[in-house]
């Protein structure tokens, strides 16, 4: 067993979020129905240049993991809450082992219901005209920011003081996609809002993921996106180590 990643923790993670089958039905079903919502109801009257279906597919992508990721959040806050800590210290498990595995966990559901994103957008209608090379480009850039947005679920179930606060703050966190280009281009945004959406972490993915699934040259925007995952990353595992020494002290 390592001391920072244990399979059976990992396990023991998934489970948790099997038995959790409210926030599984909402993390599979949402952007589904999301995606349906925009492509149908709203797609005709958006002008993006493009098919209205190929461009929100990033978009609603990471809206899924967004809400998936608040999952985590919520099983991390609930095992601090209850006291499972003392029970797995008396067991000599790092607790760094315990986070890690609601992280590797939050990875694999995230990945899981991307899929099913990407099947149901090709069902009614998405097309990519991208190669092998563009495809592994958009699954590393979204996999990195479900790494990213996980660690920082982990970090924010350690700081809350409830798995209800800590569900609130996701629910929050989860609402950046909207201020970037995830369902309307920038420039249609109000000078304020324009800002916000072109410096912040979900435009620079979003963009990286499109233009990558349009087969087309993916520019800074891909280093922007790796550079914010990573420094998430960073600031995340830092803070949840920090959070985690105090909270189980």
């Amino acid at each position: 067993m390592s001391d920072y990643v244990s399979p059976p923790l990992v396990a023991r993670a998934l489970r948790l979020a099997l038995r959790n089958v409210d926030g599984m039905m909402t993390a599979l079903i949402l952007p589904v129905i999301l995606m349906l919502m925009f492509v149908y109801l709203f797609g005709g009257a958006i002008d993006t240049g493009t098919r209205y279906v190929d461009f929100v597919v990033p978009g609603v992508l990471l809206v899924c993991i967004g809400f998936g990721s608040g999952t985590t959040a919520v099983t991390v806050a609930n095992d601090l809450a209850g006291g499972i800590i003392d029970r797995f210290r008396s067991m000599d498990v790092r607790g760094e082992a315990l986070i890690s595995g609601h992280v590797v966990a939050s990875v694999a559901r995230n990945l899981v219901s991307g899929a099913l994103v990407i099947a149901v957008a090709f069902v009614i209608g998405f097309r990519s005209s991208a190669g092998v090379d563009h495809w592994f480009v958009a699954l590393g850039i979204l996999a990195l920011f479900v790494l990213a947005l996980s660690w920082l679920a982990a970090a924010i179930g350690i700081v809350a003081r409830s798995p209800e606060a800590a569900q609130g703050i996701a629910f929050l966190v989860s609402f950046v996609p909207y201020v970037s280009s995830a369902f309307v281009p920038v420039r249609t945004m109000p000078a304020a809002l324009r800002t916000v959406a072109d410096n912040q972490p979900a435009t620079a993915v979003i963009d990286t993921i499109r233009a990558s699934l349009n087969g087309g040259p993916v520019g800074a925007d891909a280093w922007h996106a790796v550079v914010w995952s990573l420094g998430i990353i960073a600031v995340s595992i830092a803070l949840s180590g920090v959070l985690f020494r105090r909270r189980a002290s």
